[in-house]
């Protein structure tokens, strides 16, 4: 039978199954009935001819090996293979065979066995490893990450962007927010000193200062600062009657603030503010309060009234007495009123008698 190799390909001569020589461009005659078979394959990328083994084609054809890229992955490396200088993809298995003949193929190792290794790899090599063989850790500004090998704290992690291998530790990383928090506790219901319900609305801010210890000794620290928040208020305003609660919002939150401030150590953070947002009363005791400053409000605006009719009458006694005793001022008053009455006045019919006379008797 006739074969013909072009010049980009190489043919395996097999007889009876078993492997004869490498042969490459060029035209064969082979017969199938002497049991010849020549399996050919271009010569580009990986070796795919598997039917014997690597090493007794590499060892039996110096042509074949000259024309080969040989590579073995030790133990705990991976392989970046890099064509023409660009890297192409990575080997994670054992052994590999590249043909090396049109394109020039290298091969690097990485190291996994030390995890920090990982950060010294290009990123954009990175991007094509599998995510199984590295642990990504992204530490975002106003944070901080405790670093743990095989649960154990290595060191702390600033903001940044991390690599590790997970090959021969189990990596992890806890992230802590260290930006100031809000916490608002919503219509805690408190029973005062009088024995009346009241709804209370607060807030508060806090921030981490602890990380480390705040990971080590406390489980879900938003919680367990919600909790200490409920019990410093009801300790409070627990001894206020409604009426000094009312009139001491603010010096009550200055109160809940400095004792907040003192519990702050027991939770690895810092409270930065706190105070009373609302005060909810019942609907009757509302209604009551309602009525009661109503009452106060007309007593008041009662009380007004009076002081400016006294304070009216006083001025009108105070003119009749200077008109009494001054003439001319009460002519002039005379003529303040006619200009008065004039000016409502559209027409004037003007009968017998002087015209002075008429509006005297008008105005009576």
């Amino acid at each position: 039978m006739k074969y013909q190799i072009n010049q980009n390909q190489c043919g395996f001569l097999m007889k009876n199954g078993c492997f004869v020589r490498t042969v490459y461009s060029g035209t064969y005659h082979f017969l199938r009935a002497m049991g010849y078979e020549m399996v050919v394959e271009d010569m580009e990328g990986l070796v795919g001819f598997n039917r014997v083994p690597r090493e007794i084609l590499l060892k039996e054809d110096e042509v074949f090996a000259g024309k080969v890229l040989s590579v073995l992955i030790p133990e705990g490396h991976i392989g970046v293979l890099k064509k023409d200088g660009v890297v192409q993809k990575i080997l994670t298995e054992t052994e590999y065979l590249f043909w090396n003949v049109w394109n020039r193929y290298e091969v690097e190792l990485l190291d996994m066995r030390e995890p920090e290794a990982a950060g010294k790899v290009p990123k954009a090599c990175m991007a094509q490893i599998p995510i199984k063989y590295y642990k990504k850790v992204e530490i975002q500004p106003g944070e901080v990450g405790i670093l743990y090998y095989d649960n154990q704290v290595v060191k702390e992690l600033e903001t940044g962007t991390y690599y590790y291998w997970v090959y021969s530790r189990d990596v992890l990383c806890r992230v802590v927010d260290l930006k100031i928090r809000p916490l608002e506790i919503s219509g805690q219901e408190i029973l005062t000193a009088d024995r009346i319900g009241v709804r209370i609305n607060l807030m508060c801010t806090y921030q981490v200062v602890e990380p480390r210890t705040m990971i080590e000794t406390i489980r879900n620290l938003e919680n367990q600062v919600y909790a200490c928040v409920q019990l410093v208020i009801r300790e409070y305003i627990g001894r206020y009657r409604l009426d000094e609660l009312l009139e001491q919002k603010e010096e009550i939150s200055q109160f809940i603030f400095q004792r907040l401030k003192e519990a702050e150590g027991d939770y690895c953070i810092r409270f930065k503010s706190a105070g009373i947002k609302d005060i909810i009363l019942p609907g009757e005791i509302r209604d009551i309060m309602n009525t009661v400053l109503v009452a106060e409000r007309k007593a008041q605006a009662n009380v007004i009234t009076r002081r400016e009719e006294v304070a009216s009458t006083r001025s009108l006694l105070n003119t009749a007495r200077l008109m009494d005793e001054n003439k001319t001022l009460y002519k002039l008053k005379e003529m303040e009123c006619l200009e008065r009455i004039c000016a409502q006045v559209g027409n004037i019919q003007v009968g017998g008698g002087a015209l002075l006379e008429q509006l005297k008797a008008l105005v009576g």
